[in-house]
């Protein structure tokens, strides 16, 4: 079969450059190793951990806050089977979306592992072993990440586990170790804890998230203590031994050799990162080749070195996230139809699903510093907000960075309820290179969590703002 594009990968990044592609005319097969279309973000992503991460949270207030709302209930219990039933009618229902999209634009879906034959032929391999060959005149490689699991971790999917199989737990463990303080590690840690599981976090570095700002650091930390989770910062796993029922796991402190602490839990999650995924794709067939993580080069088209072969997403260098891989898959597309599509890497932003949430765009203040930049910060808490007492969603706030001359945005991060949707503004604003006395300007709704975005860039502006 011959076909102008051919996409390997059907996550984020993938389906979106399908759609795209066949949008401006391309004949276009895209090809899933597995037997649903989604990838990871939407199978054992994305989808499902925030299908979790609502579910628990809902639990949570009702045990938690239902009796101050007014709300007197009895017999509340916990059915963690269903939990996961609906979780995974969630993926379901997306599967089936994305499958209806790739009819309707009329994409040819083959089911099987893609690999390069050469740079205009690719083969299709099956589960059962049979073959098939496509012609390309074009190839976007988007075929992701998988987790990194040390060898002396004894990953055993068992006791042992990543993000894959903690969304599938259906008898509620009553301890948990997560080894990471990054994004994943805490989601699905807050989802347990919520639940009453007793979660203790280890870290390496001296902070959680640490990609994010400082501010935002400390303040989800702050939160998820409350809701009982225990942190370790600056400490070494040194040894994960699972047994049947069990897992024995020993950390060493970074400041002191001699210290160590050893606990015996359920779980042991591992979440401290994710590696492109190429895997036998046939790279050297074509002449590609990856950097010491294993991602593949491209140019500034996310061209590789081959012409008229592109890789997007999680396969080649900067943030892992399904949105950005979204935006480099439309890029691809319209580069290739002769189009002159821009992304602005600095304003993709950043979000931590946790409760409350974490949300992040443009330079944190630890950048700013780094870079000799400079600016002027504002902060505005939740509690002071009149819609976030309404809610009982206190904590959290919100932090403008503008440069000191201009007054132009420069960064905005989050934490509160609904950042996740909040961060829009602030990537809208700075797209448009919008000042802090511009947002200080315009009308926010009141009583919204909005508000908050105001009056951090009034105090970011000359400390002024109204309701602090």
């Amino acid at each position: 079969m011959k076909f102008d594009v051919v996409v390997i990968g059907s996550g984020p990044g993938g389906y979106v450059a399908a759609i795209r592609c066949a949008q401006l005319g391309f004949r276009t097969a895209i090809i899933e190793r597995y037997p649903v279309l989604g990838g990871t973000c939407l199978n054992v992503g994305c989808i499902p951990s925030k299908a979790l991460l609502d579910s628990s949270e809902h639990f949570h207030i009702a045990r938690e806050k239902f009796t101050k709302h007014g709300i007197d209930i009895s017999g509340l219990k916990l059915n963690l089977p269903q939990m996961i039933k609906r979780k995974g009618e969630v993926v379901l229902d997306n599967n089936k979306g994305v499958e209806f999209l790739m009819k309707k634009n009329k994409i040819e879906v083959l089911t099987g592992h893609g690999s390069f034959v050469n740079k205009n032929t690719i083969r299709v391999t099956t589960a059962d072993g049979s073959t098939q060959e496509l012609e390309a005149d074009k190839v976007i490689i988007a075929t992701g990440s998988k987790p990194i699991v040390p060898a002396n971790f004894n990953y055993d999917k068992k006791r042992v586990i990543t993000s894959t199989e903690a969304l599938n737990i259906e008898k509620l463990p009553a301890s948990m170790l997560v080894i990471g303080g990054g994004v994943i590690g805490l989601e699905l840690g807050s989802v347990y804890a919520r639940l009453g599981t007793e979660v203790h976090v280890v870290e390496y570095l001296d902070r959680i998230i640490p990609g994010m700002d400082s501010d935002c650091s400390r303040e989800l930390m702050k939160s998820l203590k409350s809701l009982g989770m225990q942190f370790h910062l600056r400490h070494a796993v040194t040894e994960v031994t699972p047994s049947k029922n069990k897992v024995k796991v020993v950390a060493q402190s970074r400041d002191d050799e001699a210290k160590t602490m050893e606990w015996n839990v359920d779980y042991c999650l591992v979440a401290i990162g994710r590696r492109p995924y190429t895997d036998q794709l046939g790279l050297e067939n074509v002449g590609i080749k990856t950097d010491a993580k294993g991602r593949i080069e491209v140019d500034a088209h996310l061209q590789t070195t081959v012409p008229g072969i592109y890789a997007i997403g999680d396969v080649i260098q900067g943030a892992m996230l399904a949105h950005k891989a979204e935006e480099e898959g439309v890029f691809v597309a319209e580069t290739m139809a002769g189009e002159h599509p821009h992304i602005n890497y600095n304003l993709i932003p950043g979000v931590v699903y946790t409760w409350p949430e974490v949300a992040g765009v443009g330079y944190t203040e630890e950048q700013l510093k780094e870079m000799g930049t400079p600016y002027k910060s504002g902060k505005f808490p939740f509690r002071a907000l009149g819609r976030a007492r309404a809610s009982m969603d206190l904590d959290g706030m919100v932090k403008v960075l503008a440069h000191k001359e201009t007054d132009e945005i420069l960064g905005v991060h989050m934490v509160g309820a609904r950042v996740a949707d909040m961060i829009a503004e602030a990537v809208a604003l700075m797209e448009f290179r919008a000042s802090a006395e511009d947002v200080a300007r315009m009308s926010h709704a009141h009583p919204t969590y909005t508000e908050a975005m105001k009056e951090a860039a009034l105090a970011a502006t000359g400390n002024r703002p109204l309701h602090l």
